[in-house]
């Protein structure tokens, strides 16, 4: 599984090069995990609902094909975009969800936080408050998008959404944990080292 690591970047190019990645891949293409930092962006997943975004602002809202609702990237948030072959793997996607919250949680745990999943609802939480959220694409036998972790990032912009679709949801995040912050690059070799682990 080959690690890509994009650096800081606007959320679009990054979309239409996962979109143009797998729908180009063959059956001998290499998975891989797309590390990046996004400029401020909200996007909405495919069953997306308006009402979720609670205040209009400057920060621009992408519609995308990912399912779930409303949700937040900016800088200091750890995304890492999962594109893998799941017939080749045989496995199944509920399968993949889980190797993704176990990477995070074990991640987490490295840093002294006690986090957990949700069977009820996607992502990764501390106590009630959301630390990662999850959002695959399945095309073509393939997974596509993927997961944000919370690192050391301005979490006011949550609140001009319903996260995921929750009305109240808290959000949180490893600089709320830990004193000093890891910067986000350790935070990532750790995390795609888990994810490879999990992944099998």
């Amino acid at each position: 599984m080959k690690i890509v690591k994009l650096g800081r970047c606007d959320y679009e190019p990054v979309f239409a090069a996962m979109k143009q990645f797998n729908d180009s891949r063959s059956d001998t293409t290499e998975d891989e995990l797309w590390v990046v930092e996004h400029n401020p962006v909200f996007t909405q997943g495919l069953a997306g609902k308006a009402e979720h975004l609670l205040h209009q602002s400057e920060i621009p809202v992408v519609q995308i094909d990912r399912g779930g609702q409303i949700t937040f990237h900016g800088v200091g948030q750890l995304v890492v975009y999962t594109l893998i072959d799941f017939k080749r793997r045989k496995t199944s996607v509920r399968n993949i969800v889980s190797a993704l919250e176990n990477a995070i949680i074990a991640t987490l745990a490295e840093y002294g936080i006690q986090a957990a999943a949700d069977p009820k609802r996607p992502g990764v939480y501390v106590g009630e408050r959301k630390i990662a959220s999850l959002g695959l694409r399945i095309k073509n036998g393939s997974v596509y998008h993927g997961l944000a972790l919370n690192v050391n990032m301005d979490l006011t912009p949550f609140k001009q959404i319903n996260p995921c679709g929750y009305a109240g949801m808290e959000m949180t995040q490893i600089a709320d944990w830990v004193q000093p912050c890891p910067d986000l690059d350790t935070v990532a070799d750790k995390l795609t080292a888990h994810l490879i682990h999990e992944l099998g």
